[in-house]
């Protein structure tokens, strides 16, 4: 599993760490892991509708922030739930740039049973970095 979830960081929140071996593979454990606190089985997701996400930051750990509360929008606004289908991370310049392709469906309580609502992805704790085996980031979310 690329993404543990972190006990001992937020009472009242959820923590989970997400590594991967590029950043790209970091970013999609990091969506999982949201998926996954949202909703008691990710695999009964559908396919049905396509979401092109580009986002782009000066700082790492701000651009993991900003995709995050990109699919936490779609939940809210849209009542998507989405899982990440192909995703890109540059590094070139004085910032990074995300562009990613994202599938899900529309929420149906009667196949979807929610496990918790995440209003939002916090700055507490948060930071992505690269380490001797790959990238890892720490999220908390505000439940």
């Amino acid at each position: 599993m690329p993404f543990r979830y972190l006990e001992d960081i937020a009472v009242a929140d959820v923590a989970f760490q997400s590594t991967g071996e590029t950043l790209e593979e970091m970013f999609i454990a990091a969506a999982e892991a949201l998926l996954a606190v949202m909703l008691e089985d990710p695999g009964s997701l559908g396919k049905n509708t396509e979401v092109r996400i580009a986002l782009e930051n000066y700082e790492l750990d701000l651009l993991l922030f900003d995709f995050l509360a990109e699919l936490i929008y779609y939940k809210d606004a849209r009542q998507l739930l989405l899982t990440i289908e192909s995703i890109n991370v540059e590094t070139g310049g004085d910032r990074f740039r995300l562009e990613a392709i994202a599938r899900g469906e529309t929420i149906d309580r009667s196949r979807h049973p929610l496990l918790v609502d995440v209003k939002a992805v916090t700055m507490h704790r948060l930071q992505a970095s690269k380490t001797d085996t790959g990238w890892e980031a720490t999220v908390v979310l505000d439940v």
